[in-house]
């Protein structure tokens, strides 16, 4: 077995682990597992992180378990959070374990064998757990004072915190215990703010049963400028196409910054040293090329949606700076349906939103910012031509308000009038 251990030091997922951890995986194949509680109905970039890192243990050789919080999901996890979760109800839990469930076959090998991956709910055992049983097995292996200490709650002592977020370390400490007991589990990986709660569950399994288990967090991500990854003007980015579509995640891993490209390649793809020594190559050669971005945007795309769609996400790309038709946008661009065709390009502007108003978009004309079908708008009274619109009956018409924003409108009905 190679090492793993050195392979996500080099990549950069490793912030924390506990000393014997790489003689433990050195030993042979473990069982190790990530918790997700469904707090939305789909996961999110942020969530790309331990994915990944459970992709690369199940490469190695290893056996993960995704641990879905039907359970802890009720409760919340103070972590990483100010104030207070809203509690969300049981149908919505389980509405959201569902879609996130289905996420998951895209990034793990669910598929019979040795290494095959396992999705797990905590609610299986978290509800069936007598309290009093609880209180006398789990609790008394933790001190308040040493809870106290933990990052996790110490950042909501000044705004506050419930009984119930309070013990959300001993319900995660033990998930671990349990997944030990039943599976071998000695491993639990997560984002650094876990640090925490998976020690609690290290010292669980020790109290309990007398046996070794480790940990193992990544840095949470930020971008060289200090922003939050993952996250846009528009807010968070989705792996559910009906949340962000698929050309816009593309989008967002074409446009990463020079200063980030690199690392991201390093944890968001399975390209080899040599590869990403390669790209980058490339791109100090001719920088304006952004070969490194494109092989981002189209690997993490493949990933999160297929190579089908990522086929067509690049074709839409290519329409959208003059390579190809306007038909070739089709599902991938934003798409504005109205029921007749906009008289003026500044009514069309308001309509998508590319203008907030009509003076903005008669503005924004008059700067030289606005396109139809990638073709300078000179004219704040034009109308667009026949000529102008495209697709299959002539119903289609593509703006774009500068170099990235842009807008499909669709005619509803199939007819152009």
């Amino acid at each position: 077995m190679s090492d793993l251990f050195a392979e996500l030091e080099w990549r950069g997922f490793v912030q924390q682990a506990t000393p014997q951890l790489r003689a433990h995986l050195a030993k042979g194949p473990a069982t190790l597992y990530c918790g997700f509680d469904p707090t939305a109905s789909s996961l999110q970039l942020g969530n790309l992180m331990p994915l990944m890192l459970l992709r690369h243990f199940q490469r190695a050789g290893h056996k993960p378990i995704v641990l879905m919080g039907g359970g802890t999901g009720l409760i919340g996890d103070p972590s990483g959070k100010r104030n207070e979760r809203q509690l969300l109800s049981k149908e919505q839990i389980r509405e959201h374990l569902q879609h996130q469930r289905d996420q998951m076959q895209r990034f793990l090998d669910f598929d019979p064998g040795p290494a095959q991956a396992l999705v797990l709910n905590n609610a299986d055992w978290l509800s069936k757990e007598p309290l009093i049983d609880f209180l006398r097995d789990v609790g008394k292996h933790f001190t308040v004072n040493i809870m106290l200490q933990k990052e996790s709650v110490q950042g909501r002592l000044e705004a506050g915190i419930s009984f119930t977020e309070f013990s959300y370390m001993l319900l995660q400490a033990f998930d671990f215990l349990h997944l030990y007991r039943t599976h071998r589990c000695t491993l639990q990986v997560g984002g650094s703010d876990q640090w925490g709660n998976i020690t609690a569950g290290i010292d669980l399994v020790r109290r309990v049963e007398g046996s070794e288990a480790h940990g193992l967090v990544a840095p949470l991500v930020t971008t060289a400028a200090g922003a939050k990854f993952g996250k846009t003007e528009a807010g968070a980015i989705w792996l559910d196409p009906a949340l962000t579509r698929p050309y816009d995640l593309y989008q967002f891993w074409r446009n990463t910054d020079d200063r980030d490209v690199e690392r991201y390649l390093k944890l968001f793809t399975l390209r080899t040293a040599d590869d990403i020594r390669s790209l980058m190559s490339d791109q100090a050669r001719n920088p304006g090329a952004r070969a490194a971005q494109e092989a981002l945007a189209k690997d993490v795309v493949t990933l999160v949606h297929g190579e089908d769609v990522t086929k067509g996400v690049v074709q839409a790309a290519k329409s959208l700076f003059g390579d190809a038709g306007v038909e070739a946008i089709g599902q991938h661009a934003p798409v504005t349906t109205l029921t007749a065709r906009p008289e003026t390009i500044v009514d069309a502007l308001v309509a998508t939103g590319l203008a907030k108003s009509k003076s903005e978009a008669r503005r924004l004309i008059q700067q030289g910012g606005i396109y139809v079908n990638n073709e300078r708008v000179t004219d704040v009274d034009q109308r667009p031509g026949p000529e102008d619109w495209k697709g299959p009956g002539g119903i289609e018409l593509l703006l774009r308000k500068g170099k990235k924003d842009y807008a499909l409108i669709r005619v509803s009905g199939g007819s152009p009038g």
